[in-house]
């Protein structure tokens, strides 16, 4: 049976994003990429292995009041927060 990348199986609109997978020199380019294509109402879990403040900051100049940001976990070597993009 062949693979649909275009209709992903997500639980409610929630898209997980593990940026630990991802080469360093990769991963802000990944991250602006998978937000930049959700639509008002879906979110990107994002898992990382640091807390990502300076990208944070990033993110919050380049899509501004339009994503919301909220930590699921926030513990050395793991942390996970939840981006939601808004109408």
């Amino acid at each position: 049976m062949p693979h649909d990348c275009s209709t992903p199986q997500v639980d409610h609109g929630v898209y997980a994003f593990d940026a630990r997978g991802v080469a360093r020199r990769f991963r802000h380019a990944a991250i602006f990429g998978a937000l930049s294509v959700l639509t008002p109402g879906e979110t990107m879990r994002f898992y990382n292995d640091h807390d990502p403040l300076p990208l944070l900051q990033q993110l919050s100049q380049h899509f501004g009041p339009r994503l919301h940001a909220a930590y699921l976990a926030r513990e050395p070597g793991e942390v996970i927060i939840d981006f939601k993009i808004v109408g």
